[in-house]
């Protein structure tokens, strides 16, 4: 069995990143697991985790009026899941429900906003890595927005 610290390091997410920034994110890391089918987070509200998936699948979710929840995105094992925790007012710009039992590495999010703010180093590297996965998400909403409107064949 991987320890915590082994979850973390061996997560693609941190792939390249200096090693002695890995004793900040082991001091705000721990385990969870989400059930069937279980909520993880709700659009709107407090974004006060970070999320690394080791196994699973989470559903990225929004409401549509007209139409009601819609998928956005699904996302598994070797994914990171939130970027709203990095950027004020720290809301979930999406909901997220876990799809199968999903194993995840969840970080605190006020401690690791802590830990960019005191190394600006890491805190650039963090942000980086997090506007790749805004870019990813962006990219599928995009896809999902030419999928609804484009006409009819």
């Amino acid at each position: 069995m991987r320890t915590l610290e082994q979850l973390i390091a061996d997560h693609p997410f941190w792939k390249g990143l200096d090693p002695h920034y890995f004793p900040l994110l082991n001091a705000c890391a721990s385990e969870e697991r989400f059930g069937l089918q279980q909520q993880i987070f709700l659009e709107g509200s407090d974004a006060d985790r970070f999320y690394l998936i080791h196994s699973g699948r989470v559903a990225l979710e929004t409401f549509m009026p007209g139409t009601g929840v819609i998928t956005i995105q699904t996302i598994g094992t070797g994914e990171a899941l939130g970027w709203s925790w990095l950027f004020p007012p720290h809301r979930w710009h999406f909901s997220a429900r876990s799809i199968d039992e999903t194993d995840v590495v969840a970080f605190d999010a006020h401690a690791l906003r802590e830990k960019t703010e005191e190394n600006h180093d890491f805190g650039y590297d963090i942000a980086m890595r997090v506007a790749q996965i805004m870019l990813q998400r962006l990219q599928a909403t995009r896809m999902q927005l030419l999928d609804f409107y484009a006409p009819p064949a």
